[in-house]
């Protein structure tokens, strides 16, 4: 046994140093016998082993919530059992859509099977699988669509290989070689397009194209061992973009997408291979999860920069997370997110360790920068439902997804959010990640909670480095240099954002331009909105909050309704309050103060940006 391990060690150690080489280099240099005397030689190795299905059917016999996840799948099952295998067609240029209800249905199906040995999920689930398996091909144009489908078809290769016969396995083989992997070879040998992308793409094509080829390593070595030291080689490109504290630059929806299929990559290596190759101690990586607890407001909604939406859905990985870096914290707050919508990994990734984790987001700071993507969270107090929050990004307008949003804000109070984000519009309209993408309104400066001048657009181009930032309890703030979105009118402009005593925002902005320009201030809201002249009194259930403009003097707030031409999706119930100044304005200080209807605010006199600093100096940087 001792020697068999020493042997498994050293061959650990040729992989790793292998799959370091530059990632045009390793398929060259990869010695072929490796793989063999790593690899896990049973079915199933992919993010679970027997061992591991055993031990979560015996938690879903002792654990009250795990046995009430598994009775709430159990049903969703008996509904994918009525439905139809998913068909070949394209949605836009996509078959993105089919490749992830191929995947829920696959992977839900195959695990309640190991879970309950009820052979009509298996039969199901093996139905979906060769449907797929016969298709011409799974859209190696949109390759995301690839990299899903893989996942889902190696899954259930891997799970249900003790179920499938000879002839069916022969199918789903040649089906992920085909279909799978040696089109993303040819992106591996190229390297070009996701293999050299740092953002979502990289780990979801990685992550599929290694699950593939750990399904099926023992039966397509060379191949299996060409794809996992590509993907090797690949991923850092993009988890280097977690450091240094877990931030993600394209949103909290993207973030989401990411961390899955990172999590599939890393969790199917240690499985099957027994290793990750230390990846996951990668900067930033072990704290990623910060990002989904501290972006989340008060509202229960998230700030939803970028291409994402405000609800920000399940994250099965967290539990992952919490497990693999001890972090109660992401367990605690996945719990209270599944709700009664468990995906199958929430089950699969349940730790009955955290049962008793009431208190484990105590600790959490209520307010945080996230300096690799120049974004603060700002909150009054974590526990209080009614609490203010600010989501304020400054960030990078060449991000990928990201709009021309540099100085946006969402704003929660009194348990509503108040100051919302549009979030995306339809992929599928007209030059959506092309040309036509800046005169959309859900992705113009406009359309979002900042400045414009003379209403254009930001530099698409453009930067906006958080420069100041204080967390002290209840008197967070945060400052931003915008001033590279407005370089054709060569304006200086910054904002602030703080709250202040626990009971109100403030929101202050400094234009300074060499020439006359015509500024406007924005905030789009779901609200009801009355106005009177510098104060707005905004309206939502029993809660009201006021906006009141403490500077320049004589301004006053206006309101509009957002209604948007085809073929943009219309909006819902959505009004933008604006401060416009003269066309003629060459320097102006914009100061709005948010407030619970009836208080006065805090503080009427007002600071220079340029003071806002905490007692030890800047902090920001």
């Amino acid at each position: 046994m001792k020697s068999r391990m020493i042997l498994l060690f050293g061959a650990l150690v040729l992989f790793v140093s292998a799959s370091r080489l530059k990632a045009e280099t390793p398929a060259k240099s990869f010695d072929n016998a490796v793989l063999k005397k790593a690899l896990r030689p049973q079915h199933p190795r992919l993010m679970m082993t027997a061992e591991d299905f055993a031990r979560v059917k015996q938690i879903a016999r002792t654990d009250p919530l795990a046995a009430t996840w598994e009775k709430l799948l159990l049903a969703e099952a008996e509904k994918m059992l009525k439905s139809k295998p998913v068909a070949h067609v394209l949605i836009g240029p996509r078959l993105l859509d089919k490749s992830r209800t191929a995947l829920q249905r696959v992977s839900t199906l195959a695990a309640l099977y190991q879970l309950t040995g009820d052979k009509r999920f298996s039969e199901r689930a093996k139905e979906e699988l060769l449907t797929v398996a016969a298709f011409a091909d799974w859209n190696p144009h949109h390759f995301l669509d690839v990299a899903e489908m893989t996942t889902a078809v190696a899954i259930g290769y891997d799970w249900l290989f003790d179920e499938l016969s000879p002839d069916q396995k022969s199918t789903l083989r040649h089906a992920i070689v085909e279909m799978g992997l040696k089109p993303g070879l040819k992106i591996y040998e190229k390297d070009t397009g996701w293999a050299r992308f740092a953002h979502n793409w990289n780990q979801v094509c990685n992550g599929g194209m290694t699950v593939g080829a750990l399904a099926i390593a023992d039966e397509e070595p060379e191949l299996a061992e060409k794809i996992i030291a590509f993907g090797r080689a690949s991923i850092p490109r993009a988890m280097a973009n977690f450091a240094p504290d877990g931030g993600w630059a394209e949103g909290p929806g993207y973030w989401s997408y990411a961390t899955q299929y990172n999590v599939f990559y890393l969790a199917a290596l240690e499985t099957a291979l027994g290793t990750d190759f230390g990846l996951k101690k990668m900067p930033g990586f072990p704290e990623c999860g910060d990002f989904r607890m501290i972006n989340v407001g008060p509202s229960g909604l998230a700030f939803n920069y970028a291409d994402a939406g405000s609800g920000g859905g399940r994250c099965p990985q967290m539990f992952w997370l919490a497990r693999t870096f001890n972090r109660p914290d992401y367990d605690a707050f996945e719990r209270q997110k599944v709700d009664t919508e468990p995906g199958i990994f929430s089950l699969l990734w349940f730790n009955p360790r955290f049962d008793d984790n009431s208190h484990a987001l105590d600790h959490l700071p209520p307010s945080k920068f996230f300096k690799g993507i120049d974004v603060a969270i700002l909150r009054s107090d974590w526990q209080d439902a009614n609490a203010f929050y600010v989501g304020f990004k400054g960030g990078d307008n060449r991000a990928n997804h990201a709009h021309l949003d540099l100085g946006t804000f969402v704003m929660d109070a009194l348990g509503q959010r108040w100051a919302i984000d549009l979030g995306s519009d339809e992929y599928n309209m007209p030059g959506y990640f092309g040309k036509q993408r800046w005169t959309y309104y859900r992705l113009k400066t406009e359309g979002h909670n900042t400045i414009t001048l003379d209403g254009e657009n930001q530099n698409v181009f453009a930067k906006a480095p958080i420069t100041e930032f204080g967390d002290a309890a209840g008197h967070p703030f945060a400052v931003a240099d915008l001033s590279e979105g407005y370089q054709a009118r060569k304006a200086r402009v910054f904002r602030g954002i703080a709250i202040t005593g626990r009971k109100q925002v403030l929101v202050q902005d400094e234009i300074d331009a060499p020439q006359p320009v015509a500024i406007t201030w924005s905030m789009h809201t779901n609200a009801a909105v009355k106005l009177d002249g510098a104060s707005a009194v905004l309206s939502q259930g029993n809660a009201q909050l006021q906006a009141t403009i403490l500077s320049p003097e004589g301004a006053t707030f206006e309101v509009a309704e957002v209604n948007l031409a085809p073929p943009q999706h219309p909006t819902k119930n959505t009004r933008k309050l604006l401060i416009h100044l003269p066309a003629g304005t060459k320097s102006a200080r914009i100061v709005v103060v948010f407030t619970p209807f009836g208080a006065e605010p805090l503080e009427r006199k007002i600071v220079p940006l340029i003071e806002w600093k905490t007692s030890e100096g800047s902090n920001a940087h």
